[in-house]
């Protein structure tokens, strides 16, 4: 079983900005497996797929913590606890100011690099050796952090990102299959 979670902050108020491309592959995602989100008393919205690898069926749960982002990690750690799901087969997809617009990464471990939402995962499940799947989504230095964030794309950059996402849905079927090294090497270097 793998726990799929996508950062962002719910709400409608949130929806299009660039803080939320973590939601934004998971509901590309679960629009592509015809998954439907529902509430979870962990605080999150959930859904559960299954897909198919070389070795049988793959199951997964898609997770998108409503605790807003600085909070993720409580939802996280519940739902790893709940589940027993271990952390080595967390994927945590989320925004990256120090990547390009729609540059993609992939690292298996690392620290929080100034993102709350991955501090608080990290915080909560008290290690930082988890799969991560990164989205840029540039910075601009003439705009303060959270107000950047937390705004739209320019047209041009929302371009970037949604060819990204595209990446993103052939991507995560390798990171849930365990092909982390091809999942790398074919969308670190894009």
């Amino acid at each position: 079983m793998k726990l799929v979670v996508g950062l962002g902050n719910p709400g409608s108020a949130y929806a299009e900005t660039k803080h939320n491309v973590g939601f934004w592959v998971l509901d590309a995602f679960a629009q592509q497996h015809q998954l439907n989100f529902s509430a979870d008393k962990r605080q999150a919205q959930v859904c559960r797929g299954i897909c198919d690898g070389p070795d049988g069926s793959i199951d997964f749960f898609l997770v998108k913590p409503q605790t807003f982002m600085n909070l993720s990690g409580r939802a996280v750690s519940a739902l790893l606890h709940y589940y027993k799901i271990p952390l080595s087969n967390l994927i945590l997809i989320y925004d990256d100011l120090d990547l390009e617009p729609g540059r993609l990464r992939i690292k298996k471990q690392g620290g929080a690099g100034g993102h709350r939402g991955v501090a608080s995962v990290i915080e909560h499940v008290a290690s930082k050796d988890f799969l991560r799947l990164k989205i840029g989504i540039g910075r601009d230095p003439r705009v303060e952090t959270a107000d950047y964030v937390l705004s739209r794309f320019r047209s041009a950059d929302k371009k970037k990102v949604l060819g990204a996402l595209e990446d993103t849905l052939e991507a995560l079927p390798l990171l849930l299959d365990d092909k982390v090294l091809e999942a790398m090497n074919r969308f670190n270097a894009a």
